[in-house]
Formats: C-alpha cells, sequence, structure tokens
C-alpha cells in the first residue's frame, strides 16, 4: 500500500468532516498574537511553555512540520516569525492559505512527505514545530534526522506523540484489555474490515513507535533532549489513570537560545 497516498487522502477528508485538528484559528486569535497573548499546543490540551521558543520570535525561521490545518502557523506568523507550513494534506494546507489571506499573513506551504525535506537546503530554520503527527508514518527515525539537518545551530525541535503503550490497549464498551502487541501497526495488527468497522473508512493509517524510536531516534540524530512533557487525551476513558501522550523539546548542538525570563 503507498501510505502516504493513503493518509493524504484520509486527511484531506478528515478536514471534509471538520476534525477539530483541521479547525482554523479565529481572526481574534490572530490579533492577540500579535500583541503577544499566545499558546499553542504539541498534544490535544497542554500548551507549549513560552520558555521552549526562541525569547525574540521576530524573524524567526520556523517549520511546522505536518502542521497544517490553520492552526499553530498563523499564530507563530502573527508573533512575527517567518513560518513555512509543510505537510502532506492539500486540504490541510488550504486553510493555513485562507487564513494567511484573511488576516494578512505571510506564510509558505509545502506538500510533502514529513520524511523528506530535500526541497529545504541544510540549516534553513531556527525551529521545527511538529504536533502529534509521527503516528501516520511507519517508520520515524528519518524524520529526526531530517529535521537535525534543517536545523541551524542552536536551532529546535519541538514535538508531541503517541506513547508506545497506548496501542497496546483495545477499548470495547469503557473496558480496556491488554491487546496488541508493540509496534502496532494498523496495517497487520487488526483487519482492515475491522479498523473500518471501529474507526470509520476515511480514517489515516496509525502506526506506534517505541521510546528507542522517539526520543532514542532524536538523541541519535543528533539533538540534545532538555525538557519534556506529558499529556492525555480527553476524548479516551484511560485519561483517568495514565498520560498517553508526550511532548519534548530537543536543540541541534552548536549553542542554544536565551529562553525568555533568563530560564
Amino acid at each position: 500500500m503507498d501510505i502516504l497516498s493513503y493518509n493524504r487522502n484520509a486527511w484531506d477528508k478528515q478536514v471534509e468532516s471538520g476534525n477539530p485538528w483541521t479547525v482554523p484559528v479565529t481572526s481574534e486569535q490572530v490579533e492577540a498574537a500579535r500583541r503577544g497573548e499566545w499558546q499553542i499546543v504539541l498534544t490535544p490540551t497542554r500548551p507549549v511553555p513560552r520558555s521552549w521558543f526562541p525569547a525574540d520570535l521576530q524573524e524567526a525561521a520556523v517549520l511546522c512540520l505536518a502542521s497544517g490545518g490553520g492552526q499553530q502557523g498563523p499564530i507563530l506568523a502573527a508573533a512575527g516569525a517567518r513560518v513555512t507550513v509543510f505537510d502532506n494534506s492539500p486540504n490541510q494546507l488550504a486553510r493555513d492559505r485562507m487564513v494567511a489571506e484573511r488576516d494578512g499573513l505571510e506564510i509558505r506551504t509545502e506538500l510533502g512527505d514529513m520524511a523528506d525535506l530535500s526541497c529545504f537546503d541544510d540549516g534553513s530554520f531556527d525551529l521545527v514545530f511538529n504536533p502529534v503527527s509521527t503516528c501516520f508514518i511507519p517508520d520515524v527515525k528519518p524524520v529526526w534526522r531530517e529535521c537535525y539537518r534543517v536545523l541551524r545551530p542552536g536551532g529546535g525541535l519541538l514535538t508531541g506523540f503517541i506513547q508506545p503503550h497506548a496501542y497496546c490497549l483495545d477499548q470495547r464498551e469503557g473496558i480496556y484489555q491488554v491487546r496488541f502487541s508493540l509496534p502496532y501497526s494498523d496495517l497487520t495488527s487488526i483487519s482492515n474490515e475491522e479498523r473500518i468497522q471501529r474507526f470509520g473508512a476515511d480514517t489515516p493509517l496509525e502506526f506506534s513507535h517505541t521510546f528507542t524510536d522517539q526520543i532514542g531516534g532524536q538523541l541519535a540524530a543528533g539533538f540534545h533532549l532538555v525538557d519534556m512533557y506529558e499529556d492525555i487525551n480527553p476524548s479516551e476513558p484511560i485519561n483517568k489513570f495514565m498520560p498517553t501522550l508526550m511532548a519534548t523539546r530537543s536543540l541541534k548542538i552548536g549553542g542554544q537560545w536565551p529562553v525568555a525570563g533568563g530560564q
């Protein structure tokens, strides 16, 4: 199966159906960001600490990776960054262009595979902002290598991802069972018929990744991991018992930003 094309089509349909990750920010949110009043997320509920961003976003080159939908990119552009949004879904990128035209923002959009950033030169960006999305590709390690390559020395990678244990569990009528071995794959861990019956025909294919690949992969690419936090998925009952998502902040060797508040 051509996973890239399948998930591109699936995410285009998610835009049409109003998936929360495809709903653009409002003009009021953009205006607040212009005044310095903003927050964005890598995971469903917890805002990213402002200390994770450069102390001065003005003219910082930011790559919003697999981050279409008219959400994070417009806010960062309104805050003063030079933003490029890279996504696999044309409809998601159209959301960013719509917000940019509506609110007078400059945002570059690029269509492609998050594991192949060859359209960008080495050292093109100061920041890569990557909300939960690595679950839609079978191999995450090339993503970290490409992120490291396109960042300048001292640049940072902010990423959110689903923790692997979330994919072990099968939930039926509010009861969880440990059913799936890791790594999980929608192509091999469950039949296509069951997947469509339970999640719908228009949902993207998902894949779990070990901490070795998610965190160790960043380290192997050359990053220094400097901070992290966990988060929940509010739509899942399991959040009463354990977090199922994580966000990390990693820096490329060769320098470090001054952070807000001198922290």
